[in-house]
This record gives C-alpha cells, sequence and structure tokens, in this order.
C-alpha cells in the first residue's frame, strides 16, 4: 500500500470514528429497559448520559435533562470525562491531519514536517479511541453490576418468586456506537502512525566526500593544495623524464602516499 492511500484510508476511517464517538455521546439510549419478565408494558425507559426519558405506548416521548452534577453517580461522570476528551483529541487530531495530507501543499512544507504532523494526528486519533473505548465499557460494567443487583433484590428465597417489580436497564444502542466507533479511530491512528514512515525522509549513513579533480596547475600537499598561477617559474614543479630517468627541483621533495587525496 503507498503512503497516499494508506494516510488517506487512516484519515478516512478515523473520520467515520469521530463522527460515531460524537453521535454515541449525544445518543439517549445508552441504557434500555430490560422487558424480560414485562414484554407488554405502557411506558418504556431509557436513559443517556445527559438525560432520561420515558416513551409511553401512545408514542409521546419526555425527557428530562439531569440538572445536578454533584447529585450524579461517580461512575456517570468519568464517563462524560473520558467521551469529552476523546472527543476533544480526536478533532484536533484531525485538523492537524488534514493539513499533513501529502496531496495538499501548505507553501514550502516539506515531507518531514508533513511527517511529525501525521505521526502526531495518529497519536491523538489512538489515545481519542482509547478514551471512547474505555468510557462506553466502564459505563457497560456499571449497567452488569446493577442488573444482577437488581434481580438479586427481586427474588426471595420463596421457590424464586417474583416479590417486587423493580426497573432493569440492558445495553442501549449507544454502546454498540461508541465501541465500533472507537474501535475505528484507534485504527486510523494506527494506519496514519504507518503511513508517518513512509513520509519521513531516508537518512543515509554515509558522510559526502568533495573530491577535486587533479590539474597541471594543482600541486597536492598534506596541509592542502594549492593552485599556482602559471606565471611562476615553470623550473620549480617540471618534470623532466628522459629514458625512465627523472629529475625534479632540490628544494621539492618526493611525494608520497599522503600527499594524495
Amino acid at each position: 500500500m503507498s503512503v497516499t492511500a494508506c494516510q488517506g484510508l487512516g484519515f478516512v476511517v478515523s473520520l467515520l470514528g469521530i463522527a460515531g464517538v460524537i453521535a454515541a455521546t449525544c445518543m439517549d439510549q445508552w441504557s434500555t429497559q430490560d422487558l424480560y419478565n414485562n414484554p407488554v408494558t405502557a411506558v418504556f425507559n431509557y436513559q443517556g448520559l445527559w438525560r432520561s426519558c420515558v416513551r409511553e405506548s401512545s408514542g409521546f416521548t419526555e425527557c428530562r435533562g439531569y440538572f445536578t452534577l454533584l447529585g450524579l453517580p461517580a461512575m456517570l461522570q468519568a464517563v462524560r470525562a473520558l467521551m469529552i476528551v476523546g472527543i476533544v483529541l480526536s478533532v484536533i487530531g484531525l485538523l492537524v491531519a488534514i493539513f499533513a495530507l501529502k496531496c495538499i501543499r501548505m507553501g514550502n512544507m516539506d515531507d518531514s514536517a508533513k511527517a511529525k504532523m501525521t505521526l502526531t494526528s495518529g497519536i491523538m486519533f489512538i489515545i481519542a479511541g482509547l478514551c471512547a473505548i474505555a468510557g462506553v465499557s466502564v459505563f457497560a460494567n456499571m449497567l452488569v453490576t446493577n442488573f444482577w443487583m437488581s434481580t438479586a433484590s427481586m427474588f426471595t428465597s420463596m421457590g424464586g418468586m417474583v416479590q417486587t417489580v423493580q426497573t432493569r436497564y440492558t445495553f442501549g444502542a449507544a454502546l454498540f456506537v461508541g465501541w465500533v466507533a472507537g474501535g475505528l479511530t484507534l485504527i486510523g491512528g494506527v494506519l496514519m502512525c504507518i503511513a508517518c514512515r513512509g513520509l519521513a525522509p531516508e537518512e543515509t549513513n554515509y558522510k559526502a566526500v568533495s573530491y577535486h579533480a587533479s590539474g597541471h596547475n594543482v600541486a597536492y600537499r598534506p596541509g592542502g593544495f594549492k593552485a599556482s598561477s602559471g606565471f611562476e617559474s615553470n623550473t620549480r614543479n617540471k618534470k623532466i623524464y628522459d629514458g625512465g630517468a627523472r629529475t625534479e627541483d632540490e628544494g621539492q621533495s618526493p611525494p608520497s602516499k599522503y600527499d594524495y587525496v
């Protein structure tokens, strides 16, 4: 899979996950009334993070918000905080991911900057997905605990006969939406982190070495090279080859293997 396709797929999947997390947070059906022992009822109750609703058999629905903050259970407040943190982080990561897309050019932004922004948005998506999954799971655990506690209090030791009728709540549609949305956000963040590796420029371990072409007017020495002007005396650097015999100036020492680069 190419880098652009991986990045685009991660962006789209994360966008769908963010939309699902926002929808699950705003839904009222986090917990719905259990109709196992009472399938025919004139009133159907369901609750969300922000309000509780009652739907009558006539089709009329009445909802009432939670107008208190300190009176709510601590677990419900924790779920609210987790979902809000997940939404905020996912929205910020979405804005960063838009500018980090490889198909969008912003001035002189190079690939290394886009790689860093892609990695940042991917980490934000992963954290947001984990927050959404954790919030939904905490609420589901609270429902399971209350369900079995209500079931135990409904029965007596006299042959398991029902003595009182209590309202029990089970999983609502918002829990499943939240689980799926959190998973999509998490997968999108992982894809963005994978795309970051392809956007980052490859670093080489070889050091650059500059080579200078040799010429007739360049004398190589251990301390560097010196270019002659051409007007100096030719007798200083002139070499005479005659039948294999070589004569050099007396002031110039024979070249060694360290004189050449």
